[in-house]
Parts: structure tokens; sequence; C-alpha cells
């Protein structure tokens, strides 16, 4: 697995200012890494990912708000980055973006000015 590496960017005021427990947070980054590995099944870096399931290496990063995270979504959609931007239902709230497995020097520009979640 030639440094593949998969982003997962989930808002950080779910739980600071909306006070969502930690569950709920962490179904959602569920939701969106398994969309969007689900949607990319077919891709090459994505099979290779899976291939080494023991050794996948996951970054998950915060976005401070929805805006934060829309920006960035769309950001990746006018590079052409593939990723899923999980939207919770039946709320309608935004949540969190999951890129699909990448070589790492191909999507680390996008994300490198987010911080790890806390």
């Amino acid at each position: 697995m030639a440094n593949i590496v998969q982003y997962i960017v989930v808002r950080s005021d779910l739980r600071s200012t909306l006070n969502w427990p930690l569950g709920a947070v962490i179904a959602q980054c569920c939701h969106a890494t398994a969309a969007v590995m689900s949607v990319h099944a077919d891709d090459e870096d994505t099979q290779a990912y899976l291939k080494d399931l023991d050794n996948m290496h996951k970054v998950v990063l915060e976005a401070k708000d929805e805006a934060a995270l829309l920006k960035l979504s769309e950001k990746l959609k006018e590079n052409e980055i593939k990723h899923k931007l999980w939207i919770e239902q039946p709320e309608n709230i935004p949540t969190c973006v999951a890129l699909k497995p990448y070589v790492k020097d191909v999507v680390h520009k996008y994300v490198k000015h987010l911080k790890l979640l806390k």
C-alpha cells in the first residue's frame, strides 16, 4: 500500500456547542466512511487500501463548524477529489466529510490546514 490514507473531517462543534454525545459523533464518521467506501468500491486506491485491512491508515480531522465543513466539501468538489459529505437525517445537518482512500500526496494539500480531532 503506497502511502494510501483516508481522511475523515468531522465538525468539532457537534460536541462543543451542540452537545452531541461522543457516540453520535463517531457514528457520523462511520456513516460517511462506509458510504464513500461503498460508492468508490471499484476505485484502484480503494481496492488497494482494503487489501491490507490490518494496516489501514485513517486520519480524523476537525472542521470548526458547518460553514467550514461545507467550504471544504466545495473545495474538494472543485478539484475533483472524491468524497462523501454526510448529511444527518431527518435533521438535515451536514456533519462529516470522508474522502475515499488516496495516495497522501494527492490530497494532503486540501486538508493540511485542519487540526486532528480532539
